[in-house]
Formats: structure tokens, sequence, C-alpha cells
């Protein structure tokens, strides 16, 4: 009978015996598998390959560079403006691009030798309390459009839209006569009024928007918990229709504080009038103060920019509102 040979295990720390394929044994992958990825993690071979970059595509560049020149285009008038404001008076005619020196007391003499202040004054308070009044009337009305579903609600918002095709210019008439049969010309609150309602209809439409884009339910629930509805529009809706309150209100500002034809004809004494038709009066019948003009012009401007830098994204985003269901 053939003996059958029996070999036993080499011991894990023995060489294997010579000739004899070489056994792997699970732990061996395991511990294998683990010792590599340490050692290439110390070697440094096991660290992920940097990201490689996307070639600039002609297309990306093309735009990059129209985009550019668009505001080049739009940027150059208001250089044009700071340096003409700093310009000296002796040389306002001068076929140059800079001027000799900077006169920066430019920006001072326009605030003393004229009466500049006062309208920058008049304008704060037609801005401000044209954005309030419109804020009171726009909330409410808006609120109850989007809410309710009463009849005859799709010819109240046409009639709003058609008052906002209206020109100021084409009732400029009449409304300087009813003014002066008031005995309200030369007054701020009538500035105000006027202001206040030539941009209602806009504040109207964008709050409207806004609202309808919010769940009705979040006011059910909150009337569930014991607040009314007034309670459930201060706490609820307000808050979640702040972006499209922001818009209305910051497009009523500027319209108001840009105001120039109502400032011009509701208004005759240089105290009372806008800062935009205080500018205006640097345009005399044989001179024009050019460095003034541009001065008074960069004032003009300067609080606008920084109002619309701090809340441009919420512009935005009440701009877009009511646009996905």
């Amino acid at each position: 009978m053939p003996q059958h040979e029996t070999t036993a295990a080499a011991p894990v720390g023995d060489p294997a015996p010579a000739g004899a394929e070489p056994t792997v044994t699970a732990e061996a992958v395991k511990s294998g598998a683990t010792g590599g990825r340490a050692g290439r993690s110390r070697s440094g071979e096991g660290r992920p390959a940097a990201k490689v970059r996307k070639p600039i595509r002609p297309r990306t560049v093309i735009v990059a560079a129209v985009a550019w020149l668009l505001a080049a285009l739009f940027l150059i008038p208001y250089l044009e403006m700071i340096v003409t404001a700093l310009r000296p008076a002796d040389e306002l005619r001068d076929a140059t691009y800079l001027p000799s020196h900077f006169e920066w007391s430019n920006l001072v003499k326009v605030w003393t030798d004229s009466t500049l202040g006062g309208n920058l004054r008049v304008t704060l308070l037609v801005a401000a309390g044209s954005t309030l009044l419109v804020l009171l009337v726009a909330l409410p009305a808006a609120y109850y459009t989007a809410r309710i579903k009463y009849r005859g609600r799709k010819l109240f918002l046409l009639l709003v839209l058609v008052t906002q095709m209206f020109q100021p210019t084409s009732l400029l008439v009449g409304l300087y006569r009813e003014f002066y049969q008031f005995g309200m010309l030369n007054s701020v609150w009538t500035l105000i009024i006027c202001n206040a309602a030539f941009n209602l209809a806009f504040a109207i439409w964008i709050l409207t928007a806004y609202i309808s884009s919010i769940p009705v339910e979040l006011e059910e629930a909150a009337q569930i918990d014991g607040l009314g509805r007034l309670g459930a529009l201060r706490r609820v809706t307000v808050p979640l229709a702040m972006p499209g309150i922001v818009t209305a209100l910051i497009f009523t500002f500027i319209s108001a504080w840009n105001e120039f034809v109502m400032g011009l004809r509701l208004t005759t004494v240089p105290e009372s009038q806008p800062l935009t038709v205080g500018i205006n009066n640097f345009i005399g019948n044989y001179t024009v103060q050019w460095n003034y003009l541009f001065a008074g012009s960069v004032v003009a401007i300067l609080p606008v920019i920084v109002l619309f830098a701090f809340i441009e994204r919420q512009v935005v985003s009440g701009l877009t509102a009511g646009s996905v269901k």
C-alpha cells in the first residue's frame, strides 16, 4: 500500500519548506493591505492627486472681456464726474483728462456757497416719508389681495397697473393747481404725497407676488396656536416676506431720492427744494459751475450706492419672488 506522507503546517515564524507553494491567509491579506496603506501614507504615495484645472474655454474669455468692457463704459462717466468735481475753476475748459492738481476744497465750498445742505435735508425727509407711507398703505393692500379671493380682485390689480403707466409729467398741471388751491406749495408733505402715490402701485405688485408665494398653512398653524390674523401677519408673514418688503422700500426710496420734475414745479423757494433741484441751480443762464455741479452730484449718488451695496442680495431675491411655485 502506498504510504501517505503527512506534512505539518509550518509555524508562523518559520520559513516555508522548499518547493512548497506559499499559503495566504485572511489575516495576512488584511495586515498586508493595512500595512501597505500605512506605508504609502508615510511615504506620501497615498495622498490624493491634485485636481487638474480645466482649460479655460474661449467662450468664457470672450464673455469676461465683454463684461469688463460694458462695466468700463458704465464707469467712465462716473470717473469723469469725480475728476471734474475736483478740477480747479481755471482748468474747467482745458482739454486734458486730469487736472494739474486736485481742488479738494470744491467738496467743501459746494456746501458753504449754496443751499445744498438744506436741499439734502429736504430730500432725506421726502425719501424717508414716502417710503414709510408706501409701507403703511401697500402692505395691508397686498396682504388682503394675496389672501382674500374677493370679487373684482383681478380688476383691482389691473387698475393698480394702469396707475403705474401714467407719467408724473402728464399730471403736473392738475397737481400744481390742486396743491396751489390747498396752499401746499413749497411743502415737504406735498412732495411726500406725490412720491408715495407714484410708487404705491409698484410696491403693491411686488408685495402681492411675494406674499402669495408664502404658504397660507403657516398662518393657519399660527392661528391654531392662539394668534389672530394680525398676530399671524406680524409674527409669521412679515418676517418671511421681508425680502419683498425691502425690495419695495428700496425702490421707493431711490425713486423719491432721484425725483426731479415734481420737485422743480411744486417748490419755488430754494430752501424747500430737493437735492436734485438744488444741484440744477448751478446751471445758470450764461454760465455753468461744472465743478460744483459735479461735486453735488457725487454727494447725491453716494448714499444710494452705499445703501444698495448693503441690501443687494435681498433686492435680487425680492425681484424673483413668485417666479417659482
